[in-house]
């Protein structure tokens, strides 16, 4: 029997993700790994207070918070085996419980900029963990070391399936999450 994980790509549309939108030009800045379809176990690393992009480190993130409000994302599945499933939910939920020691990867951030790879013990930016969890599974996402993915070569994974594109808001309205009424563009 197989499993889906979700990764999230998205644009909250704040003045930091602007900014690095002019660098990259890419419609999204932040990935995102989701245990479950209706984003309620979304984790990465990003804003440990919505309102300071300065402090971070591995988060929970809430989809219905006031930072995704406006958001707007690509959302892909990939089918993995319950046994992989499994791995990755413990390593998340590993992580979580010892959150304190995990810090955010600016420095990893910047060496993608300069084009060089630094990879730092417990230290992740966003793309970065969505690409090293599948890698301590055995199943990398992209064929390049996750200390240089970006959200945009995660898009092109040949493992995710696109399921949805558009505003945040409108994919949580689908799922009862919501009930703001927006316009939906579905794919699949």
């Amino acid at each position: 029997m197989a499993k889906e994980i979700y990764i999230l790509l998205t644009d909250t549309g704040t003045i930091f993700t602007r900014l690095i939108k002019l660098y990259t030009r890419a419609p999204y800045n932040h990935a995102s790994i989701a245990l479950d379809r209706q984003l309620k176990e979304v984790y990465s690393f990003g804003r440990k207070r919505p309102h300071n992009p300065f402090i971070g480190g591995f988060v929970h993130e809430n989809m219905e918070g006031k930072l995704f409000e406006k958001a707007k994302c690509a959302i892909y599945r990939c089918k993995v085996s319950d046994n992989d499933y499994e791995k990755i939910h413990k390593h998340i939920l590993e992580m979580k419980a010892n959150q304190a020691q995990y810090k955010y990867n600016l420095l990893g951030l910047i060496a993608i900029i300069l084009n060089k790879k630094m990879k730092r013990k417990n230290a992740y930016f966003c793309s970065q963990f969505v690409a090293a969890v599948f890698e301590t599974m055995g199943t990398p996402l992209v064929n390049r070391s996750s200390a240089n993915v970006t959200p945009q070569q995660l898009s092109a994974s040949h493992a995710l399936e696109l399921i949805y594109i558009g505003e945040l808001n409108g994919y949580l309205e689908k799922k009862g999450l919501r009930s703001i009424p927006i316009q939906l563009q579905e794919v699949g």
